[in-house]
């Protein structure tokens, strides 16, 4: 393929898609400064009553939807002081779920991914992505609701929550906060962005990379996915950014929308065993210790399984 139309292909894209998430991510973080995810917070509180939980388990969601450190932080809390026991703390982090999941829609779904995907495939993405996150948290509730008595709680005395971002930045301020985040980001993601974009746009026009990912063919099939689907996993199980540019230019054409998510949420599932080594193990861990740590892992990785596998099915129906 000739450079200048391999440049001429790769560079608009890759102008407009940076240009996009420039936008996105200075509005994102000006939202979030500005409060944004508090509003969609307090939508958390009404869901502690139906799961037998008290209500400043509410509080723990809203610090978690700004801040997962801060809500597990307070949740931890809860249970050192007897107010959740070892139940009730379970069926609270499972509630957590989507608020957590809200979060990364200011910071990174709505500014990076959705950008980069396209909308099509962005908001199916984001939407499926979401749905498995809801789907959590409402079991949480029903377990709540079925499994949880006076016996696994009590009330607390008041809680005092620090919720990052409160208070003390004056607007100039949080403007400039914003506009910092957004160049990093940037400085990190656009470089990144060019390099995947090219090699991409490059191999799949110059070589038939279906020829490479044959052998994988019998499991992807199983799935009801195509065999080219394999290194678009490998590559969205490693770094969920540049599995999504890898995959963008490839819809249409060796993806349809829905196989394009359906691969992703198999790449995301695949991912589980890298992020739980090099982050949920040292994050839980640190909070909860190796015992309950474990069983918060195992909670959290065995729900997400069987949700997203739920989603691929109902995509590849």
């Amino acid at each position: 393929m000739q450079l200048a139309a391999l440049l001429g292909d790769v560079l608009p894209r890759v102008a407009a898609v940076s240009l996009a998430i420039a936008v996105g991510l200075t509005l994102a973080n000006l939202a979030v400064a500005f409060g944004a995810v508090e509003y969609v917070a307090r939508f958390a509180k009404p869901l502690t009553g139906p799961a037998n939980l008290p209500d400043e388990v509410g509080t723990a969601i809203l610090a978690t939807t700004a801040s997962p450190t801060a809500g597990y932080g307070m949740l931890k809390e809860y249970r050192d002081a007897g107010v959740l026991d070892d139940r009730a703390t379970l069926i609270a982090v499972t509630i957590n779920t989507f608020f957590g999941f809200v979060q990364h829609i200011f910071t990174f779904y709505a500014p990076v991914l959705i950008p980069i995907l396209g909308l099509e495939v962005g908001l199916t993405y984001v939407g499926a992505r979401a749905g498995v996150s809801l789907a959590i948290t409402l079991v949480g509730v029903l377990a709540g609701a079925l499994f949880l008595t006076e016996r696994n709680v009590a009330p607390a005395t008041g809680a005092d929550v620090d919720l990052p971002g409160d208070g003390d930045q004056t607007r100039s301020e949080a403007v400039r906060d914003a506009l910092a985040k957004t160049r990093r980001k940037l400085f990190s993601i656009v470089p990144r962005l060019a390099v995947v974009y090219t090699a991409v746009v490059y191999l799949t026009t110059a070589y038939d990379v279906t020829e490479y990912t044959a052998a994988a063919a019998p499991l992807t099939e199983l799935i009801g996915l195509p065999s080219a689907s394999v290194p678009a996993i490998a590559t969205f199980a490693v770094d969920t950014t540049t599995g999504a540019i890898f995959i963008a230019p490839q819809v249409p054409g060796t993806f349809t929308a829905r196989e394009a998510v359906a691969t992703m949420l198999v790449g995301g599932v695949v991912s589980f065993a890298v992020s739980t080594f090099k982050r949920s193990i040292p994050f839980q861990y640190g909070i909860w210790g190796a015992r309950f740590g474990s069983k918060v892992i195992a909670v959290n990785v065995a729900t997400k399984v069987v949700f997203i596998a739920v989603a691929i099915a109902v995509l590849l129906a």
